[in-house]
């Protein structure tokens, strides 16, 4: 901590992810300042240290006060973790514009693409953030159920930012015995890797809501991390990255677990709900949704081809049978399965 010079930190966000990581740096020794929106929330907090809707069952470190106030839980800090939706990026980030009178480092850590402008997340703030205000901009991601997190189980996750020194200092901030953290310069591979692995987690929880077994769902997680690597390389990432905690490893965990919102909603699809009816009964933003229409536009305009991606956005936007969408994906026409790497290769090799 003392090699940070960090000793109070404002978590915007107050739901899963904000308050687990929250907990990480507040049992690190950190004043934690979480906001959220809802000041029945944040009465909570302040007073029996719960955050029932999103971690039942878990009690918050004392040195963790809720704020209502933006520009109270903003004022004086140096350090800023975003926690908030991929479509309230832009609002609140405003939001703190208006309020901040010194430059700070932000550390951003949801996981999505903005569909239209194609924009990555850390794009998003610096084009609503000047340049003046914005010391550093960091990603964090990683295969990281804030579940499990919350309860101290053992979690690792990469930062990344263009400046690796900013990241080294969001490594030593975050890790302690629970929560191990690596640093990756490749800021593209982990934010496009921490997306895309949504809308890979919604066709496995298809498959799974259909009845299909583990052969389905692994060749889908395979198949589907080669459809990640292809468009992120495209997009200048760098392929190795796909191997690691923000694609291979975030991809498994989102793909097989219970706690995966995007998952879960995939497997409602799969027996039969409609999108409207599975995003009103989630009751969390499922972010797998809106990256999947992202990620298709992006696989046009880069020329790559993702089978898996492009069938998921004709079931979610335009009601296509999911059933029908998976057994055209198994019959599709034959391929060599090493084309696919020699491609990633070839495009990285001739940047």
């Amino acid at each position: 901590m003392n090699e940070t010079n960090i000793d109070t930190i404002t978590v915007i966000g107050a739901g899963s992810w904000g308050t687990a990581l929250s907990m990480v740096l507040a049992d690190n020794g950190c004043h934690v300042r979480l906001w959220g929106h809802n000041p029945q929330q944040i009465v909570e907090i302040n007073e029996h240290h719960t955050n029932k809707k999103y971690l039942p069952n878990v009690i918050l470190p004392e040195n963790i006060k809720g704020f209502a106030s933006m520009e109270e839980a903003l004022n004086g800090v140096e350090l800023i973790v975003l926690a908030v939706p991929t479509k309230a990026i832009r609002e609140v980030v405003r939001q703190m514009v208006e309020i901040l009178k010194k430059p700070i480092t932000l550390v951003h850590v949801s996981k999505g693409i903005e569909p239209d402008t194609l924009m990555r997340i850390s794009e998003m703030i610096e084009e609503e953030m000047p340049s003046r205000l914005l010391t550093d901009l960091i990603v964090l991601s990683g295969p990281s159920h804030a579940e499990e997190v919350s309860q101290r189980q053992p979690t690792t996750v990469t930062v990344s930012s263009k400046n690796i020194k900013a990241a080294e200092k969001i490594q030593k901030l975050f890790m302690n015995q629970h929560f191990r953290v690596y640093t990756n310069p490749d800021m593209i591979g982990v934010e496009i890797g921490g997306a895309l692995k949504n809308v890979i987690a919604l066709a496995a929880g298809i498959s799974d809501g259909l009845g299909y077994g583990d052969n389905a769902k692994a060749a889908l997680i395979t198949r589907g991390l080669a459809e990640i690597a292809r468009l992120g390389t495209k997009m200048g990432a760098n392929p190795l990255t796909f191997s690691g905690l923000a694609g291979l490893g975030d991809l498994i965990v989102t793909c097989t677990s219970v706690h995966s919102r995007n998952w879960r909603a995939g497997n409602l699809l799969g027996k039969g709900k409609n999108l409207n009816e599975v995003l009103e009964n989630m009751g969390m933003v499922v972010e797998g949704v809106r990256t999947t229409k992202a990620a298709y536009q992006l696989s046009q305009n880069y020329n790559v081809k993702m089978p898996i991606t492009t069938a998921l956005y004709q079931v979610l936007f335009h009601n296509y049978d999911p059933k029908k969408a998976v057994d055209e994906l198994m019959t599709r026409m034959r391929t060599h399965e090493m084309e696919d790497l020699s491609g990633i290769l070839d495009a990285r090799m001739n940047e």
